[in-house]
């Protein structure tokens, strides 16, 4: 399998803290191309042969900014079982609802444009309900939870311009830590 030509950008990228536009459709072909390498990036790096072999540090979410088109599109890449994936294509999403349960990923979140180890946590809604459209212009509804919702809300950030970095309070980076459970 081909490494997609994509380039990820760097946390020092002043596009990713601008607001994403809504999405138009129909999606150009480019966009639909994008998604799929996109896609395809996040499977390969989830897959220890090729993370090995292209050296890429495994990720699960990858939002349009992150290769520099300001766009409200993101996708995620889910491994639910060992080499099974279940695909997420996010277009213009709304978060509807959100669970009163807060939760934080104890080693600390990841981002595929931020190349450097982080210290902290970023509390977040333990299920959200999300208002979005697929690749066709589709509308839909879907509910996440635990580890989806993390990335879901990460991912969402990124199209408000927002890094999970500047969630973290560098005086108190384990700040909201009493009030949510770790997954």
């Amino acid at each position: 399998m081909e490494l997609p030509n994509i380039k990820i950008l760097d946390e020092k990228e002043k596009v990713l803290h601008q607001v994403s536009k809504e999405v138009e459709f129909p999606l150009p072909d480019e966009d639909k191309k994008n998604i799929k390498d996109m896609l395809k990036y996040l499977r390969m790096s989830q897959i220890e042969e090729y993370s090995n072999k292209y050296n890429l540090r495994p990720g699960m979410g990858l939002s349009y900014v992150q290769i520099g088109v300001l766009k409200r599109l993101f996708v995620i890449c889910d491994e639910y079982e060992e080499g099974k994936f279940k695909d997420y294509i996010v277009i213009n999403p709304k978060i509807i609802s959100e669970s009163e349960e807060m939760i934080y990923v104890g080693e600390g979140e990841g981002c595929l444009s931020i190349n450097r180890e982080v210290e902290g946590i970023v509390p977040r809604h333990a299920r959200i309900t999300v208002e979005a459209y697929d690749e066709n212009g589709e509308k839909y509804t879907i509910r996440v939870r635990e580890e989806i919702a993390v990335a879901f809300q990460h991912e969402i950030d990124h199209l408000n311009g927002i890094l999970f970095t500047d969630k973290i309070d560098a005086k108190n980076p384990y700040k909201g830590k009493n009030g949510a459970r770790e997954i």
